[in-house]
């Protein structure tokens, strides 16, 4: 077996929510840690937070999270309170503040070594499809053209590290629902989508692997990569021709010698996972290809429903997919730490789907969905697409 391959570690989602403070001088936000019992107020909170109390005023209501804990060999519930608050009295000379705001409004540059991460979401290839968009050698051209712009990006952006998410439909494949039109429309066999699926994914985070410290590759299975024998799918979750290709990229590090990848996988029953991006679960990403519902905004329901069954993507903060076709960002929920969540679904770099484009008069160009996280800071939804 892989030393570097190894299923995704299932990240539980916490109940308890982390301590925090966010003032701007004027108004604020606040997370208190667990209380056995209501208190009377919140100033030692405050003082620790190097607030003045008498400065400040708490704003109904107050929101409260509870969990049980091990004290002494019972067990206890603890309640979290969150709350906003502002500035008692707060009287706001507009010249002065603007005049202050501007001295105060220059951001560091990042340098090479801060935690930063790119997340590539790598989506719905369907190597060997035609369609409105070409075959094979129009593919070929984008997936390169488009590796070189990835390349330009991480060399701007320095990051300290990249996740690389194959979110499936690597490959059209010959069994799906439009079993004869794959039939007649593919320009190659099952060996050679996987081969030169492989070969494109293997030259992409070759060349990111050379410039950054660390690059993590996840794959999922998917409806076009399934294993399938007259449109029904068979065997495991991970039976799965885009699970496959992640194994022979992790057995080409591993005989390349190339030290700084490593591949996970979904556990063999599951279609999805989670990474952990900085180790902190203050970023976590939930990966699935889409297909287990009909339209995007259905995977927010999908997710929540995961949540609460404690599956893979419980603790995600992130929720990335492909399937659709077309990029799309959605903010919804809200992670422990009281940041937004939001789903992001990836745009295909795929010849098209006439299909649609003839029922629905709509249709997306390809390309590839990219992003920025920073070591705990709050991501605010910006997605590149290349």
């Amino acid at each position: 077996m892989l030393e570097n391959l190894q299923p995704a570690e299932r990240i539980p989602q916490k109940l308890a929510p982390r301590p925090a403070v966010h003032f701007d001088g004027n108004e604020g936000a606040a997370v208190t840690p667990g209380y056995e019992s209501q208190p009377e107020n919140f100033d030692e909170f405050l003082i620790d937070a190097g607030l003045d109390p008498k400065d400040i005023e708490v704003i109904p209501p107050l929101r409260t999270s509870r969990w049980q804990q091990q004290k002494d060999g019972e067990l206890v519930w603890l309640t979290s309170y969150r709350f906003t608050f502002r500035k008692r009295h707060s009287e706001i000379d507009l010249p002065l503040a603007v005049a202050a705001s501007k001295k105060k409004a220059k951001p560091k540059p990042l340098s090479a070594n801060s935690e930063k991460a790119v997340v590539v979401l790598w989506s719905d290839l369907q190597v060997g499809k035609v369609d409105i968009h070409g075959g094979l050698d129009s593919l070929i051209e984008r997936v390169t053209e488009t590796r070189l712009r990835l390349i330009q990006f991480i060399k701007k952006e320095k990051p300290s590290r990249v996740v690389f998410v194959d979110l499936g439909d690597t490959v059209e494949n010959f069994t799906n629902k439009a079993d004869q039109q794959q039939l007649y429309l593919n320009q190659a066999s099952i060996m050679e989508q996987v081969d030169l699926a492989t070969t494109m994914a293997y030259e992409a985070i070759r060349d990111v692997a050379a410039l950054v410290p660390s690059v993590i590759y996840a794959s999922v299975g998917s409806n076009h990569c399934q294993w399938r024998i007259g449109k029904q799918a068979v065997g495991k979750s991970t039976d799965d021709w885009g699970v496959f290709i992640g194994r022979q990229l992790a057995r080409l590090a591993e005989a390349t010698e190339t030290k700084n990848l490593t591949f996970v996988e979904p556990n063999e029953w599951d279609e999805s996972l989670a990474v952990d991006v900085f180790g902190d679960e203050y970023h976590v990403l939930g990966i699935v290809h889409g297909h287990q519902v009909r339209r995007p905004t259905d995977l927010v329901r999908w997710w929540r429903g995961q949540s609460f069954g404690q599956q893979p993507v419980a603790a995600a903060t992130i929720l990335c997919h492909g399937h659709f076709h077309h990029l799309s960002v959605e903010e919804t929920g809200m992670t422990q730490y009281g940041q937004s969540r939001f789903r992001i679904g990836a745009p295909t770099l795929d010849n098209g789907s006439s299909w649609f484009r003839n029922i629905s008069g709509e249709q997306a160009t390809p390309g590839l969905a990219i992003f920025t996280l920073e070591k705990d800071k709050p991501f605010g939804g910006t997605v590149f697409k290349l």
